[in-house]
């Protein structure tokens, strides 16, 4: 059996990494990132539960378009929402 440890050291290259490819996801057209996101891919973004995000469109703290029945987001009100900052 191999056991192989991780380090400190190893942490925090992960974290630099991780925080790297969030701020690139996060910058409207840098990367691959979309301007409109489906409700499945800000749960995942901003680690939360269907019943955490439908509270957010509830009281107003996120915008969002609905299509049929499919709800949009726009990356640009997610980023803002994560600064702090009122739609």
């Amino acid at each position: 059996m191999n056991v192989e440890l991780i380090t400190r050291e190893d942490l925090r290259e992960f974290k630099i990494d991780l925080l790297k490819e969030i701020k690139k996801i996060m910058q409207p057209g840098q990367g691959q990132s979309k301007q409109w996101l489906k409700s499945s891919e800000v749960r995942k973004l901003l680690n939360i539960s269907p019943g955490t995000l439908q509270n957010l469109r509830i009281n107003g703290t996120l915008r969002y378009t609905k299509i049929g029945g499919m709800m949009y987001y726009k990356l640009e009100d997610i980023h803002k929402l994560l600064e702090g900052g009122q739609q």
